[in-house]
């Protein structure tokens, strides 16, 4: 049953032609199709999903818009697909997975959901939150699939933009590139973790705006974010998830947060009167909220010419350039000495806080204890209050001051350290008004103040070696605070690692890769942990060691091993990691004993569980990830053999929507590598895509892929499938030791999907989320193309551990190759 209806053809900011006929529901239930010209519409009439075309373009596109504001839409699914005529079909699978086909039955958009599911239907909520959900579950908690946790360029109420730090799911906006374009812009806006969390406005790369730390209240930098009648706000932070939320007041005006692709982030609000929507605030009030634009140790004040001025105790870096008005290089200090000379702090009273990603808090201290804690390090440059509304917390400066604007009311308190001939300087009325009564007390109490000097100079003499060791360790923890900070991890000392492995026992020795040897330890409360300590001949480095620091100290997944800290002392360098009982994949899969424990059920979830860690890595995380070296060596099993990927020690992370690199040093494992990456040295998703199907043809023969031997050929495993395939044997390729348990059209499948993969153009194979999408729905699956390296080889001239031929040697091994410049 439908109705149609015509809505008009322009809107603000998202201008759309005609969207046809709504079927009076708001569910979509398992199989059922929604075909372009049929709607569904939320129970209160608020929202409502279709297909749309934007103004001035043909494509069609899956989205959510409020019906009643000339079509405003706030979000799309296929932002990157359209489909080019009105064939289009959303369909709900029996796997609880939402699917955009076109007119040849082509797979555009998928929601890419990996929950068990029993009777799914996908339903658009009142708050515009498209949910698949249990038919008999109605628990937000339980939605298998939501589109508020993939946000398009709009923040609605009720969305908890930020991250979730138990799966890593990343809550943030990416722009449309025009008004009737909504593909992928420019702009992003999300929350940075970093130091202590603030939201960043970005374009491409560049930073163009900062909220400021939250500070009780609101964000630092944003002044207009008072209690108002129309909506209300909170910020949470905690071990679970950090996130900024509002949400309606009741039978208030309708209100959506915007951003556009030249990087302004807008709140509009709906009139009934004029039936539009009208600007009710931006991030970006004036020029001083453009990302330091004053430089380092630089103020802005935009009732001030001009705007730009230094902090007190700094002059300018580059004068000729700043009085020409170009204050990008900022100011710098005109004594630095500022370490255990008489320095002290100045109050910069109403002020954005400066970035806080190199910062570093404490919730329950005061602020005398913020102080005392600042002077004695060093690297302090400033503190403030965490929480005005009670003045509790501590957040500390540990470099240079950046993005500092003076708003002499509503902004916040700063302390920032200066100079002892500095701060004479700036307290120098202060002094003179004292200087009467210390002319005074000398006068009367001459000889009593005399005694008192010589008694505490014979004290202080006696005290001075005490007080030198006790400021030195204050100083030596403070560096480990700073340090630990910098990491953003726990740090170990060499004595808890040593006496955890016994001294570095042999019998506790799991085992040596590219790093080093692995150790297994236990910490004094019972807890068992796995330590990667680098070795000096190692062939990876400290580069190695940073990049995995780095990297897997950010990322939280299930399918990922959990770096719990790591130790640093002199020469020694170690990752701490949490115990995997059952080692690596490798151990299992590529023994004759060890496989048969390894049934297809238990096989098909490590691929599985493979694939949504790659797919973390490659999409859901904060910085797109590259593994570069993923192998059955590298894929970890815990107690119930979840699998989890490890070593990121050759990873290599993107920023916005890069997707591909290029390098002169070939990292990675022979076998496992794709063409792209081990000829030319290009790697991307798809060479990560490469290693996975590769991996996931070994799990199924229980053969490795180099040094593969098999008497009629000479072709690695990926050429031994590839003729498997072609002669339509592909059953052939299956371990025996699974003859018992494998579900046929599952494992045919896989393989399938595996061969899709390891195809020798990087165009042509799939990415992570449609390999997931393969795996878990009977979609049709395209046909695969030869793999890369399909070529025979003397077996013999490669090495081997998988086959039985004396000649060949058994070794796997992590390649480092250098290339002359």
């Amino acid at each position: 049953m439908k109705r149609f209806h015509l809505f008009s053809c322009f809107s603000v900011f998202f201008p759309f032609f005609v969207i046809s006929s709504i079927a009076a529901v708001d569910t979509i239930a398992s199989n059922q199709t929604l075909r372009d010209g049929e709607t569904i519409v939320s129970s209160n009439g608020r929202f409502e999903l279709g297909f749309f075309t934007p103004k001035d373009s043909t494509n069609r596109y899956v989205g959510i818009w409020y019906p009643f504001s000339n079509s405003t839409v706030v979000w799309v699914a296929n932002r990157e697909t359209p489909i080019n005529d009105s064939s289009g079909v959303l369909q709900l699978t029996t796997a609880g997975i939402l699917l955009v086909h076109n007119s040849s039955n082509t797979l555009i958009w998928s929601s890419n959901s990996t929950k068990k599911v029993n009777n799914p239907v996908a339903q658009l909520l009142d708050s515009g939150n498209l949910v698949v959900r249990e038919a008999n579950d109605s628990d937000e908690a339980n939605y298998i699939w939501e589109s508020f946790e993939h946000l398009g360029n709009t923040f609605l109420p009720g969305v908890n933009f930020g991250r979730d730090l138990l799966t890593g799911s990343d809550r943030y906006l990416i722009s449309w590139k025009s008004p009737n374009d909504p593909s992928l812009g420019d702009s992003t806006t999300r929350l940075d973790p970093s130091g202590y969390p603030q939201i960043f406005i970005r374009k491409g790369e560049d930073i163009v705006y900062r909220s400021g730390p939250w500070n009780g209240l609101r964000f630092s930098g944003m002044p207009s974010l008072k209690p108002n009648p129309f909506y209300t706000y909170k910020f949470v932070y905690n071990d679970e998830e950090i996130y900024y939320r509002y949400d309606l007041v009741p039978n208030s005006v309708m209100s959506m947060m915007v951003l556009d692709n030249d990087g302004v982030f807008r709140r509009l609000t709906w009139s009934n009167t004029t039936q539009n929507w009208n600007l009710y605030l931006t991030t970006q009030v004036d020029n001083c909220d453009r990302y330091a634009i004053c430089g380092p140790y630089g103020s802005c004040n935009i009732n001030n010419s001009p705007p730009c001025s230094c902090l007190n105790g700094f002059v300018p870096k580059n004068k000729q350039a700043w009085d020409s008005g170009d204050w990008l290089d900022g100011c710098v200090r005109k004594n630095e000495s500022i370490c255990r000379n008489g320095e002290g702090f100045e109050k910069i009273v109403g002020v954005k806080l400066p970035d806080t990603r190199k910062s570093w808090f404490n919730r329950t201290m005061d602020i005398r204890e913020c102080e005392s804690v600042c002077l004695q390090n060093c690297s302090c440059t400033g503190y403030s209050t965490l929480d005005i509304t009670n003045g509790s917390g501590c957040l500390l400066w540990f470099e240079e001051l950046v993005d500092i604007r003076d708003y002499s009311v509503d902004g916040q308190d700063f302390f920032i350290r200066l100079a002892a001939s500095d701060l004479e300087l700036t307290n120098s009325n202060k002094k003179g008004t004292r200087v009467w009564v210390v002319a005074v007390c000398v006068l009367v109490a001459a000889a009593s103040i005399l005694a008192l000097c010589l008694m505490l100079h014979f004290r202080r003499k006696r005290l001075r070696g005490l007080a030198t060791n006790s400021f030195m360790m204050q100083e030596r923890e403070m560096t480990n605070e700073s340090r630990q900070h910098e990491l953003e991890l726990p740090l170990f000392d060499l004595p808890t690692i040593t006496n955890a492995t016994d001294n570095f026992s042999g019998y506790n020795k799991l085992g040596e890769g590219g790093f080093g040897p692995v150790y297994k330890g236990t910490l004094k409360d019972g807890k068992e942990i796995a330590i990667k300590r680098l070795s000096k001949d190692s062939t990876q480095g400290l580069d190695e060691f940073k990049n995995e620091v780095i990297l897997i100290a950010k990322l939280q997944h299930r399918n990922l091993v959990k770096l719990l800290g790591c130790c640093i002392d002199l020469e020694e360098k170690m990752l701490v990691y949490e115990y995997m009982h059952n080692k690596s994949l490798d151990a299992f899969i590529f023994d004759q004993k060890q496989r048969k424990l390894l049934d297809w059920p238990m096989r098909f979830q490590i691929i599985n569980g493979i694939a949504r860690g790659l797919l973390y890595l490659h999409q859901d995380s904060r910085l797109r990830i590259i593994h570069r070296d993923l192998k059955a060596s590298n894929v970890l099993l815990d107690h119930d053999m979840n699998p989890k990927i490890s070593d990121f020690g050759m990873a290599r992370s993107f920023g916005g929507n890069e997707i591909q690199g290029n390098t002169k040093r070939v990292v990675g494992t022979y076998g496992y590598m794709s063409p792209e990456y081990a000829i030319d040295g290009l790697f991307s998703i798809k060479s990560d895509v490469f290693s996975f199907g590769v991996l996931l043809l070994e799990i199924i023969s229980g053969k490795r892929n180099r040094g593969f031997y098999h008497p009629d050929h000479q072709h690695n495993l990926l050429g031994h499938a590839w003729r498997l395939y072609q002669e339509e044997k592909t059953t052939d390729l299956i371990d025996e030791s699974l003859k018992d348990s494998f579900v046929s059209e599952e494992v045919l499948r896989s393989i399938h999907v595996g061969l899709l993969c390891v195809q020798r153009n990087q165009d042509d194979r799939p990415n992570m989320s449609t390999v997931i999408l393969m795996l878990s729905s009977d979609i049709t699956l395209p046909q695969p193309r030869e793999p890369g390296f399909f070529t025979e080889r003397n077996v013999c001239e490669q090495e081997s551990s998988s086959s039985k031929i004396d000649t060949c040697s058994a070794n796997e091994i992590t390649i480092t190759l250098l290339h002359a410049r």
